[in-house]
């Protein structure tokens, strides 16, 4: 019973490989995408990490910043 399950009538290789060819680029995928986001959020912080009151309240009222706010506290 168990080996017709995992032979599958011969398609095993053909399903396994699938699938661990699928999960293979989604764990790629997450990392690539994990490494860039770490890489952009390095840059934001050391461009804007260290703003003062003025200049984050000026930064506040820029029209792009707050819709880009606006989405944020949306999602």
């Amino acid at each position: 019973m168990i080996n017709d399950l995992l032979f599958m009538n011969g398609y095993a290789v053909y399903v396994l490989s699938a699938f661990g060819f699928t999960l293979l680029s989604f764990l790629s995928l997450y990392l690539v995408t994990k490494v860039q986001f770490i890489k952009e959020q390095n840059k934001f912080v050391a461009k804007f990490g260290s703003l003062n009151t003025e200049q984050a309240n000026s930064a506040k009222s820029q029209r792009i910043n707050k819709e880009i706010l606006a989405d944020a506290t949306n999602n």
